[in-house]
């Protein structure tokens, strides 16, 4: 059963990553060979790239430290890849489904939440003299949410700034301007749903710890590989 299962998240991981490789190539031979340089082919690229990056992380992590994220953060992890770069960015889901990008921060939200409560766990399985509290982890774990999320929003205004991109959707998709307000509406709203999002699960993951530890430490608690 765990084969089968494992044949499946790779079978979908390699599907995440041909989606993000193929339009990488594709927008390359745009820029290179066609020379159409405007604003949303460019955002494409930076995107598409960010993701292949990021589809590697965990491998990374793996390798490096040692340390396996479990089953349910990385399918979470690689659907969100797929769903905000693929989806969001290359077939237009931002601009044609009005929630997309707020259903993808509180997803993304509920996942950093799941992946800090997995972190502060862990060391505090391992430390020998101290016993952190559950308010503490609770805490912590929207603390780390929410700080990753900041974290991105400085990325899509620096980015916005050096590529004269639209990541923070500070105008409009014909390019006019947002105001006042308005153009402060995108990010904050990101902030405030990363934060509902990472609360939730936190709170979700204690009461999970408390009742089902089983099922906790399988899905939920990454696992350090010595």
């Amino acid at each position: 059963m765990d084969y089968k299962r494992e044949k499946r998240r790779n079978l979908l991981a390699f599907l995440v990553l041909l989606s993000l490789i193929i339009p990488t190539l594709l927008l390359i031979l745009k820029l290179v060979i066609i020379r159409e340089y405007d604003s949303n082919t460019v955002l494409m690229l930076v995107q598409c790239l960010l993701g292949i990056i990021a589809f590697f992380i965990p491998n990374i992590i793996y390798h490096k430290l040692k340390l396996e994220l479990p089953p349910l953060i990385y399918v979470s992890y690689i659907v969100f890849l797929w769903s905000s770069i693929f989806l969001g960015e290359v077939r237009n889901f931002y601009y044609r489904y009005e929630n997309w990008d707020n259903i993808l921060h509180f997803f993304s939200g509920m996942m950093l939440g799941s992946l800090g409560f997995s972190i502060i766990t862990l060391l505090n399985k391992n430390l020998k003299t101290i016993n952190l509290s559950p308010v503490f982890v609770l805490l912590f774990s929207i603390s780390f949410a929410v700080s990753i999320g900041v974290v991105w929003e400085i990325y899509e205004f620096t980015f916005d700034g050096i590529l004269n991109l639209n990541m923070q959707k500070f105008a409009l998709e014909d390019g006019t301007l947002l105001i006042g307000r308005n153009a402060l509406e995108d990010t904050m709203k990101d902030l405030i749903i990363d934060f509902c999002g990472a609360g939730l699960m936190s709170v979700l993951g204690y009461l999970t710890l408390k009742k089902n530890k089983k099922w906790f430490k399988e899905n939920l608690i990454i696992k350090k590989n010595l």
